[in-house]
Parts: C-alpha cells; sequence; structure tokens
C-alpha cells in the first residue's frame, strides 16, 4: 500500500478501466459464479452484480479524480493573505466485512473505491458465499499485474464471526460492514476499542408508497422486480407497500396475477425461472414462515405463497422445490401495523401490503415512517410533485420519486447508506470515496514573500491595549454596518501604536 498510494491517478483510471474492460467481456461468467455461490438467477445477477459494477467502475474511472484532488476552498475574512485546501490522502487499509446476497458485487464495490482512493483491502466474505472469491481473487491479481499495481492489495478472509472480529480488532484504518443491526452493533463496539472508524449498512424495510392517482398498471412490474429481484435478498429494496384505499383491489389482484405465472427453481441451465434459491438455507425458510404465520394470525390475507415445500406434498411444485432451498413468492395483504414482518426486516421473497385509508398522504407518511429502519424509499403518483412532496417527508437515507428506490445506486455519484437502525456513514458517491481518505485542512501563504505577523499591540508581554485592537480587527471585518466597520478602523489606528513595555534594564553588578 505505501507504494499504492503513490500511484497517479492516470493508473488508478487505468486500473478501473481494465477490470471494466474484463468484466464487460466476461460478464456471463462472472454472473454465473455469483449465480452458484448465491442461488440466484442468471438475470438477477447481471443487474444486480454485474451492472451495477460496471456503472461504479465507469463512475470512478470518468469523474473519481475531481473529487479526491486537492480542493481549494474560501479564506475567510481576515485570511486574505493565504490560500487554504483541503487535501485527501489514502487511509491506507481498509478492512471490508461483507454478506453473501451479491457474491460478485459486494466483492468489486469496496475493491474498486479502495483501491481508486490509494489503498489497499482486506475483506471477509461471507461463510455462505465464500467459493467464488478465487475466480475474483484472479481477476483483481491480473488486471493490477496488467497496470503494474502491486498484486497483494487486496486480500480475502474466509471464516465465522471470529474472523470478522480478528479483522476489525487487526489495526486497519477503517471497516466497512454490510450486515444486519445485532452484527453491525458487535463490530462498532470492537472498532471503538482501536479508535476504528466505520461505516455500518444494516439494511431495511423500504416502503413503497402508491398513491390512489398512480398508474395501477405502470407500477406492477416495477413492484414485482423490487420484491423478487434476488427473491427479496436486498439491502435496499421494497418490504412494505403502502397503497391508497382506492386502488388497493386492483393493484393486489394485478402483483397476484403476475405472481401466478412466476416460475421458481434452479436457475442455472434454465433462463425461464424468475425466482431463484435463498441462500441461507432451511433455518431462513423458517424465520419467512413464522412472519408469515405471524401476520396471518393477526388478519393479514395471503394471496399467494406463504408456505415452506414439501417433499411429502401432493402438489408436484411443492415436493419439486423441497429438493432445494426455496421458497415460493408470497404476497401478504392487508398487513397490520402490530404485525412482526411490519417491523423486521424479511430480506426474502414475500410482498407486504398496507392499505393506507382514506386515500392520505398523512396517514401514508405516517405509516411508512413508524418503522426503526430507514435505508431508501419511494413514493409513486400520477402528479410528480405531489410524489415528491410525499416522498420529501419520509425519514429515509435515499428516495426516489416515481421509480423504484434502488435506481439511486445506478447513479454512483449518490452516496449509498440509512438513518435509525439502518446505520450511519455512507459508502459510493463523493462522500464514499473520501471516507477512505484522511481529510486534511492546509493553510499556505498566498504569495511566498508575503507573511502573517503578530501586531505589536497582541504581542507578549502586554501592552495593555491588545483587547481594543483585537475588537477594532472584529468591528471592521464583522460589523453588520458600515458606522461599525470604520469605528473598527479608527479602533485599529488608535491602538497600533501601542508596544509591549521595554525590558528592564540589567543592573550592573
Amino acid at each position: 500500500q505505501k507504494e499504492w498510494r503513490k500511484s497517479s491517478f492516470a493508473q488508478r483510471r487505468l486500473l478501473m478501466r481494465t477490470m471494466l474492460r474484463y468484466i464487460t467481456e466476461n460478464q456471463e461468467n462472472c454472473a454465473r459464479v455469483a449465480c452458484r455461490d448465491s442461488g440466484k438467477t442468471l438475470l438477477d445477477a447481471i443487474i444486480g452484480e454485474v451492472l451495477v459494477t460496471c456503472e461504479k467502475l465507469a463512475w470512478l474511472a470518468s469523474t473519481g479524480e475531481k473529487h479526491l484532488i486537492p480542493e481549494y476552498r474560501d479564506t475567510g475574512r481576515m485570511m486574505m493573505m493565504k490560500k487554504v485546501k483541503v487535501e485527501f490522502t489514502p487511509l491506507g487499509v481498509i478492512g471490508a466485512i461483507v454478506p453473501w446476497n451479491y457474491p460478485f458485487h459486494n466483492v468489486f464495490n469496496p475493491i474498486s473505491a479502495a483501491l481508486f482512493s490509494g489503498n489497499a483491502i482486506v475483506i471477509k466474505v461471507s461463510e455462505y458465499a465464500s467459493w467464488s472469491i478465487g475466480y475474483y481473487k484472479r481477476i483483481v491479481d491480473a488486471c493490477c499485474k496488467a497496470v503494474g499495481a502491486p498484486t497483494d492489495l487486496v486480500q480475502f478472509v474466509v471464516g465465522y464471526g471470529e474472523t470478522g472480529d480478528a479483522l476489525v480488532r487487526s489495526g486497519v484504518d477503517k471497516i466497512i460492514f454490510v450486515g444486519s443491526p445485532n452484527v453491525g452493533r458487535i463490530v462498532a463496539r470492537a472498532a471503538a476499542d482501536n479508535w476504528t472508524p466505520v461505516v455500518l449498512e444494516l439494511g431495511g424495510k423500504d416502503p413503497f408508497v402508491v398513491c390512489d392517482d398512480a398508474d395501477v398498471d405502470g407500477i406492477v412490474q416495477t413492484a414485482c422486480r423490487g420484491v423478487w429481484q434476488n427473491m427479496g435478498q436486498n439491502c435496499a429494496g421494497p418490504e412494505r407497500f403502502f397503497v391508497y384505499e382506492k386502488i388497493f383491489d386492483k393493484f393486489c389482484n394485478s402483483v397476484a396475477d403476475v405472481v401466478k405465472r412466476m416460475k421458481t427453481g434452479p436457475s442455472l441451465g434454465d433462463p425461464s425461472v424468475d425466482c431463484g434459491a435463498v441462500c441461507m438455507g432451511p433455518n431462513q425458510l423458517k424465520t419467512y414462515q413464522a412472519l408469515v404465520d405471524d401476520a396471518v394470525s393477526k388478519g393479514a390475507k395471503l394471496l399467494s405463497g406463504g408456505y415452506i415445500p414439501s417433499l411429502n406434498s401432493s402438489d408436484p411444485v411443492s415436493s419439486r422445490l423441497a429438493k432445494g432451498s426455496f421458497y415460493p413468492p408470497t404476497i401478504l395483504a392487508d398487513v397490520p401495523e402490530n404485525a412482526n414482518i411490519a417491523q423486521e426486516e424479511i430480506f426474502g421473497p414475500i410482498m407486504c401490503i398496507f392499505k393506507v385509508k382514506g386515500n392520505s398522504d398523512d396517514e401514508a407518511v405516517r405509516m411508512a415512517n413508524n418503522c426503526d429502519f430507514a435505508l431508501s424509499s419511494c413514493v409513486f403518483s400520477g402528479s410528480t410533485s405531489r410524489a415528491k412532496r410525499v416522498a420529501d417527508r419520509l425519514v429515509a437515507g435515499m428516495s426516489a420519486v416515481n421509480d423504484l428506490e434502488g435506481c439511486t445506486y445506478m447513479s454512483q455519484s449518490l452516496p449509498f447508506g440509512g438513518l435509525k437502525k439502518s446505520g450511519y456513514d455512507r459508502f459510493a458517491g463523493p462522500e464514499g470515496l473520501r471516507g477512505l481518505c484522511s481529510i486534511r485542512s492546509v493553510c499556505e501563504d498566498l504569495v511566498p514573500f508575503i507573511r502573517n505577523s503578530i501586531p505589536p499591540p497582541m504581542q507578549y508581554p502586554s501592552s495593555g491595549a491588545g483587547h481594543n485592537f483585537a475588537q477594532g480587527l472584529i468591528h471592521m471585518f464583522y460589523s453588520t454596518s458600515l458606522l461599525g466597520n470604520l469605528k473598527g478602523i479608527w479602533m485599529l489606528i488608535k491602538h497600533a501604536g501601542a508596544k509591549p513595555p521595554p525590558a528592564p534594564k540589567a543592573k550592573v553588578a
């Protein structure tokens, strides 16, 4: 890293473009490896893994430099003889702990930002998605070698919680953690022992608000893609649908009709599969079922799915899905706010639809904000201004107007992160890039041979008039009236001649 931190931006751009070229030319291979490690469909991998990674690399190559070069700032009123700037220097070694839901992108996202900002990085991947890192490591090493960069800038570690704890306590210069709130709390505590700064992205329960004047037919596919992309295993994805009473039935019927025609099963080798596997296996299926059962017991209506496939089922689809880690696309309507699924992150293929009674924007905002998570959000309305007004009132780190909230991530100039239980700090965008740097304020002489000096009235030992002279400076530079400015000038002239008392004469022995 000591060598790489001195690298030119031209070399860093070349590295980004080299990785981008490899990925675009081998995108299906990259996606298929991610599918094997996570169970997602090839389409989900292409758009959720490869596409967003390409956008990240392209943004860094084209725009990243301008956010890391020294930024000159306003000197202020009294510092006109100076020039001031902010410098962004690499922190050193970044530690990242990433989840299993997007094995390819979750690796290349922190790698690209860390390397472009002049850092090295150590990544602890999930024990649920560690097979793919051999291939991804070879890609990064080959690209580094091709541009003359050190090939040991990126390292991977694999293991359970103890491995992650060791990385956090290892003395790395910053930790990026993406995972659950419970583990995030542990990471933050461990990092605090070494004063290690942490970025926490802890998931969300994003609201998807559908106003009564929205075009339901035009929204349905967006809603379905938001929920069932990657089987709902998304950090930023709609988990709570707040649909106004006037269009509630039409929305429910429309999404249910889509689900009836969707196909679930093993994804590789069958491009017609819409929903792939659940990565974390039987225990996760039980978690989904407990949430569904609780919601139904409290009044929710099950429109589709909502069961764990069984080998003993008379339904051929259920018995077929039971041979793997599958949970059918599920729709719950009329979900009550006191259901566990209204507060707990699902991270799965379940659409929860809440009815907004009275078609009230105020009620929709209240319901949407009634949650401990606050990562992203979106609002749909036939009136763009109305959608924006509602979106502006939602408590979230990100928001989209008349589009899926994940669209903010396709603009890599925007920071990614949330509020409340969803974590703090940001990655992506200039904020995320600069967050991987030491931010240093620098003050220099504007003209080398013209330097500031302490005025005689303010020198040691005290002349007794220093405070009057200082008040004159304040009046001259900061008074809000011309009379006050003139008063300051007069005070400076009056007390400019004050000098410290002469040094006592040495006594002659």
